[in-house]
């Protein structure tokens, strides 16, 4: 795990955001979250980006908390965040992972139209995190295995987004490389 310090801090901060049903506050923690994964690849900093802006999505829809077993993920949420920050706090690596992937089991406990809305938030926060990190440079097969998604799906919504035409997501033309090698030998 790399950047353990800042993964504790947003963790914190999120629990804080979901004690205060601050949606926005979740977001640009995940946000913040994006740019260090797409550097350094690592898998937990990834999915603390989608845990965190999953639930950003899901607590900013305020008709959710109206469906049976909100109050139940919510408790479910804020237990999973104490342990994580617990076990970053003692330097257990394992352990962290463990109970912070409790976060995406919390959903099997919810019964009813609230599972099947949150699960549906939990993919498309994958796919929305996976074509922020392509934006970042990082190729479609990489991006898509680190963060279990089908290389279609991203490229499928990379697609609709326009992320695949960002200046810097581009590779140079075939002909530009070959010449720019051959001036590097002359």
């Amino acid at each position: 795990m790399r950047e353990i310090e800042n993964i504790l801090n947003i963790l914190k901060q999120a629990k804080k955001a979901v004690n205060e049903n601050n949606p926005i506050m979740l977001r640009n923690l995940s946000n913040q979250t994006v740019h260090t994964a797409s550097l350094t690849q690592d898998p937990d900093n990834i999915a603390v980006a989608v845990v965190i802006y999953s639930l950003g999505k899901i607590f900013e829809r305020a008709d959710y908390r109206t469906l049976k077993g909100w109050g139940e993920f919510q408790k479910l949420t804020t237990d999973a965040l104490t342990k994580s920050i617990e076990d970053l706090e003692k330097k257990n690596e394992e352990r962290f992972r463990k109970d912070f992937e409790f976060l995406t089991k919390a959903i099997n406990k919810i019964s009813g139209k609230l599972r099947t809305y949150i699960e549906e938030v939990f993919k498309g926060a994958r796919i929305n995190k996976a074509s922020r990190i392509y934006e970042h440079g990082i190729s479609l097969e990489q991006t898509a295995k680190l963060l279990g998604i089908s290389m279609y799906d991203l490229a499928e919504y990379a697609g609709k987004t326009g992320i695949s035409e960002v200046e810097f997501a581009k590779t140079t033309e075939v002909k530009a490389r070959i010449k720019w090698a051959k001036e590097m030998f002359e």
